[in-house]
């Protein structure tokens, strides 16, 4: 006789954080506000929330750090 299969419960999710709003004056953001429009006006939930990261994550203080003492190799600096 076969004994009845049992299910573990579905997961329960949280809700996704809102969108964040690009950064005014921010090329790199009106970039990304455009595709993520794109996107969703393509009904393709992966690249606006791929967006919604990269904005999230995009950098928009002042720099901690010379980054022209990086790329340049005769600058002298080791790192």
């Amino acid at each position: 006789m076969n004994s009845p299969t049992t299910m573990d419960q579905a997961p329960v999710l949280g809700l996704l954080p809102p969108e964040p709003d690009p950064v005014a004056g921010c090329e790199t953001c009106r970039q990304l506000a455009w595709e993520r429009r794109a996107a969703r006006a393509a009904g393709n939930g992966s690249g606006v929330s791929d967006c919604n990261v990269l904005i999230r994550a995009h950098p928009h203080g002042p720099r901690r750090r010379d980054v022209t003492a990086v790329a340049d190799p005769t600058s002298g600096f080791s790192g």
